[in-house]
């Protein structure tokens, strides 16, 4: 098998194209022929710091270092006690280097069968590849995390910051889907395409402070901050007595602390994908009700490039790397 990868776990070493034992599967394991992959920040973050890399290098497989989470393929072989997938089936899941597997920077990843959902042939490859980090994280926020099902339906109000990202935008619809009221913050030339995801008010950033425009929009049951450089005690100002203040795959110093500050409302999330939890995704995708919007495709060679354009916070959607 191919793969993009770090020999050692060297700051700084860059990825580079390695030739590496294909897996066999072993008892309730599953090998994917991989064809898309989906790029989150957490894929170069893990790169140079943060508690995920400390955890990868403490639970993951030795050297090299293949990075990245999310993937979409063809089901090429199975271990014994499978049962949820066979060869030849369209899957879509994430690896998990707590279980000791590499990441899915490759053209073959193994992973065990409950890691995988299957993919209609009505959705296509690359837009299921978008969703496990994303579209788990997203769920999770608005509905998990965010219990947005408790509350009575005029107080379903949700705020997201950074709704025209690769979560922010998934988040939008989840929401709206929800029977909420739905608030999205982007910059002006996103506006029309987070209208058109479902936000009933759309704020632009560069025309004033974000937070303060929602205010004439609050309280919030939920604030959904996408972007990582807003104010916790400012989003907590704009919630409900029951609401919740979500940092997405909040992993610096500062956004721990803002979970330990009274009254508690806020969490931090980064959405473990699943085949449990994709499969209400998926499903949406395959409906027409969950739409997701692909910045660019680029080829698994190009993975640093994917990771300096992720880097500036600008893309507008999944970036998207082919084996």
């Amino acid at each position: 098998m191919k793969a993009m990868a770090q020999r050692t776990w060297k700051t700084g070493e860059p990825l580079e194209l390695l030739e590496l034992p294909t897996p066999e599967p072993r008892k309730h394991e599953v090998r994917v022929r991989v064809q898309a992959i989906g790029v989150n920040p957490v894929d170069w973050k893990m790169r140079s710091y943060g508690p995920l890399r400390l955890a990868a290098r403490l639970l993951g497989p030795r050297p090299p270092v293949v990075v990245g989470v999310d993937f979409a393929g063809v089901v090429e072989a199975v271990g014994p006690g499978v049962t949820r997938a066979v060869p030849g089936d369209r899957v879509v899941g994430g690896t998990n280097f707590s279980r000791g597997q590499r990441g899915s920077y490759a053209d073959t990843v193994l992973v065990r069968e409950d890691q995988l959902c299957r993919i209609p042939d009505s959705v296509d490859i690359a837009a299921a590849a978008a969703l496990p980090i994303s579209g788990v994280t997203a769920r999770m926020a608005v509905v998990d995390l965010g219990r947005i099902r408790q509350a009575q339906p005029a107080d379903r109000r949700v705020l997201v910051l950074g709704a025209s990202g690769g979560v922010g935008q998934l988040a939008v619809q989840i929401a709206e889907s929800e029977g909420a009221f739905v608030a999205g913050v982007c910059s002006t030339k996103n506006v029309e395409m987070v209208t058109d995801l479902g936000a009933d008010v759309v704020l632009d950033y560069t025309q004033g402070d974000a937070l303060t425009q929602a205010r004439a929009h609050a309280p919030f049951h939920i604030v959904i901050d996408c972007v990582g450089n807003y104010s916790g005690a400012d989003c907590r100002a704009l919630l409900s007595s029951r609401g919740r203040h979500i940092m997405v795959a909040g992993d610096s110093p500062a956004a721990v602390v803002q979970m330990l500050v009274s009254p508690f409302k806020s969490k931090t999330i980064l959405g473990k994908p699943t085949g449990e939890r994709l499969e209400p995704l998926v499903a949406a995708v395959a409906a027409g009700k969950l739409r997701v919007s692909i910045a660019e495709k680029l080829p698994l060679t190009s993975a640093e490039e994917a990771h300096r354009l992720s880097r500036t916070s600008r893309m507008t959607g999944k970036l998207i790397l082919e084996p």
